[in-house]
């Protein structure tokens, strides 16, 4: 492809003098091949243009800067925004497959991995062949991609749509981060359909306000053709007001467009009476917790959106899974419940305590940390609620990253100590683990909270496996085997 159809729609500072073959694209020096465009993007801990001289080592056939024109061998061209230039380039290069297919985004604090998950289990019901995006993995089908990120970069972005519309996709439901609409990950990209499930406490290290927070969310509902939001959050009632496209409402305890009535709770799922248009339709997920009927609700507005009618979506919602390390329980064959899930907010912590206290009738131990690295307003919040909706908790490490993790620690029992629950401070977490379990009592529930889907724990800046459900197996054979019947 010739460098002026790259950069078509591009807003560029400088002119393109000689329009060159371009074989690739590449915003990382170390991926630039011969013939690439080399795209400088200004990140969190680093500066593509420092590695301008090592892309054209790498044989880059030209560069594109945001800063001032560089000297070298090769065609450099200022662009205004290099960020917003990689996602139009990046559309460009891949043949704009956006436009092939229905696209639906996601955004909110919590629930956007089981809304779309949802998503795509219903349409898959319905016979469409589905792409997936989000923070546990990405799906063409029922084929299984890496994941690094909730949203992709936009050159990987579209590089992944593109693989989808090759292997026949028609819908693809993605997670879009606030992160992604801040720094134009999703530039450029109409969605068929945009969803707002909630939004709470989150991110603060890179938003620095909730106000900021909420701005980077509500960016979503200026580009897409219909959005759906929850009308029960203050947030939701906001973007009601002030977005520019038409709107389908969700609630529980306001008048909606789609209102869940006589919501009834237990450890097999939500059973609820739809009221829309008019009509009451009994509907049930398998899913414990009322933030499952807000999901059931988010992920049944969309398809109604997308055509598809609420009895269709009901039926299809009957039979459809949960996600994994989102209240999943594993079976232990124990007197006793260990759950996990990903909540690893002030707002996802409560959500779950309170859930499981719905039906557990023993104690509810809480086991969690905060991440290191991220926001840490939110650590003596996440404490305070642990400790006042608990009835023991267990504070321990959740990727501590490059901070110091009985600094995090400190950190989380500063809110702790503003109630009256009775604690433990272990911060290996396997050790808090192995501790939780053979402390349990009969009829307890156990909450492995922050970790959900991930198998890993980062201290410093490495990776190391840790997946909890390998853990607790682990801890429960060698229990059984010091303790032979």
């Amino acid at each position: 492809m010739k460098l002026t159809q790259v950069l078509s729609g591009v807003s560029l500072l400088s002119t393109v003098k000689e329009d060159i073959e371009i074989l690739n694209v590449a915003y990382d020096s170390r991926r630039v091949t011969p013939g690439s465009l080399f795209v400088c993007i200004k990140g969190f801990e680093t500066d593509g243009h420092k590695y301008i001289d090592s892309a054209v080592k790498n044989g880059a056939a030209a560069i594109l800067v945001q800063d001032a024109a560089y000297e070298c061998c090769v065609p450099c061209i200022q662009a205004e925004d290099t960020r917003k230039a990689l996602a139009q380039i990046g559309a460009n290069f891949y043949g704009h497959p956006e436009k092939e297919m229905k696209i639906i985004g996601v955004t909110g604090t919590n629930g956007k991995t089981t809304v779309t998950t949802l998503m795509k289990s219903v349409l898959e019901f319905t016979g469409k062949k589905v792409g997936l995006i989000g923070t546990n993995e990405n799906m063409i089908g029922s084929r299984i991609l890496p994941t690094e990120r909730t949203t992709p970069e936009s050159l990987d972005l579209f590089a992944l749509f593109r693989e989808m519309k090759n292997e026949g996709t028609e819908y693809v439901i993605m997670e879009v981060s606030s992160h992604s609409l801040v720094l134009n990950r999703v530039f450029g990209i109409l969605f068929d359909v945009g969803v707002f499930t909630n939004l709470t406490q989150d991110h603060l290290d890179f938003h620095e306000t909730m106000e900021n927070y909420y701005q980077a969310k509500r960016l979503l509902f200026n580009t897409c053709q219909i959005g759906v939001v929850n009308l029960d959050d203050p947030a939701g009632k906001r973007i009601k007001e002030t977005a520019s496209c038409p709107l389908l409402t969700y609630a529980i305890d306001t008048e909606s467009d789609f209102k869940a009535n006589n919501l009834r709770i237990s450890p097999r799922g939500v059973i609820f009476d739809l009221l829309t248009n008019g009509k009451t339709l009994p509907a049930r997920l398998g899913i414990p917790g009322k933030f499952s009927a807000y999901n059931a609700l988010a992920a049944l507005s969309a398809c109604v959106a997308l055509g598809i009618t609420p009895e269709k979506v009901i039926d299809a919602l009957l039979v459809a899974k949960g996600v994994k390390g989102r209240a999943e329980t594993v079976y232990t064959r124990t007197d006793y419940t260990i759950l996990i899930d990903y909540a690893h907010t002030p707002d996802g912590l409560e959500n779950i305590i309170k859930t499981v206290k719905e039906f557990s009738q023993g104690r509810v131990v809480t086991l969690f940390g905060c991440g290191g690295d991220r926001d840490p307003v939110k650590r003596p919040i996440m404490g305070e609620i642990a400790g006042r909706l608990s009835d023991y908790c267990i504070i321990t490490s959740d990727n501590p990253r490059t901070e110091e993790p009985m600094a995090i620690i400190r950190q989380i029992e500063a809110g702790m100590k503003q109630t009256d629950c009775a604690y433990t401070v272990i911060e290996n977490r396997r050790d808090a683990i192995r501790y939780a379990i053979e402390t349990a009592q009969p009829k307890d529930c156990i909450i492995l909270a922050g970790k959900g889907h991930e198998t890993y724990q980062i201290i410093g800046k490495e990776k190391r496996h840790f997946d909890e459900r390998e853990v607790i197996r682990d801890i429960l054979a060698d229990t059984a085997d010091n303790n032979p019947q």
